[in-house]
């Protein structure tokens, strides 16, 4: 027991030095905290500036507008190892230095990431794609910079399914709220905060499953 302790305690003293290499800045602005460090401290610090601007204009709305009992501490890290774009868990959102690195205008990943935080949808085994795809359809509303990253809302094709996920899923969203019915997405999130979602959930708010809306969406996708 008091070996596996001191490895604990010499780990974790390990993890903070890598941590604190860059530097912490601890940032406050209107009731809000973001805390952002990283292992590198060669990192652009223009692009950092970047993520911080962008979580303090994005964020607040957020939280007022889908989930007004969000975090208001959130911590930000750039990580050397981590490898594929950013990761969110407990209000800590990871990004990739080598991803923000090149692709320097792709900084909507903070919306997209930050709404994860908004959506603090728990251990609840709900649909990964509708929580996908309301955070896309969220950076699709919010971002700041999405024409810069090229970032876009792809058209409809015959070949997906309204459970891909992501952008194809965020699209969808958007026809049923220009479409069928202003204020499912805020509903749906909030089932799913609630851990309520059930395959009969499309119908309580639409009238119809969500297969005869992505029918009716195939045969006139245009929003």
């Amino acid at each position: 027991m008091k070996k596996n302790a001191l490895l604990t305690i010499l780990l974790f003293s390990l993890i903070c030095q890598t941590a604190f290499s860059a530097g912490i800045d601890t940032l406050k602005k209107n009731g809000y905290t973001l805390i952002v460090s990283g292992n590198d401290e060669h990192f652009d610090n223009a692009i950092k500036e970047k993520l911080i601007s962008t979580f303090f204009i994005v964020y607040p709305k957020i939280v007022k507008e889908y989930n007004k009992k969000s975090l208001k501490q959130v911590v930000f890290f750039i990580d050397t190892a981590y490898h594929g774009v950013a990761a969110t868990d407990n209000g800590r959102v990871v990004f990739s230095l080598a991803y923000m690195t090149k692709h320097p205008n792709d900084i909507d990943v903070v919306t997209h990431e930050v709404m994860h935080i908004t959506q603090d949808y728990g251990s609840f085994d709900g649909p990964g794609w509708l929580t996908e795809g309301i955070a896309d359809y969220v950076r699709n509303e919010h971002g700041v910079a999405n024409d810069a990253a090229k970032w876009r809302l792809p058209d409809y094709k015959p070949t997906q399914n309204y459970d891909n996920a992501y952008r194809i899923t965020a699209r969808f969203l958007v026809w049923v709220e220009t479409k069928v019915k202003k204020g499912t997405v805020k509903k749906l999130d909030s089932v799913m905060r609630d851990h309520t979602y059930t395959d009969s959930t499309w119908a309580k708010l639409t009238g119809k499953t969500v297969q005869e809306l992505w029918k009716s969406y195939s045969e006139n996708p245009a929003i």
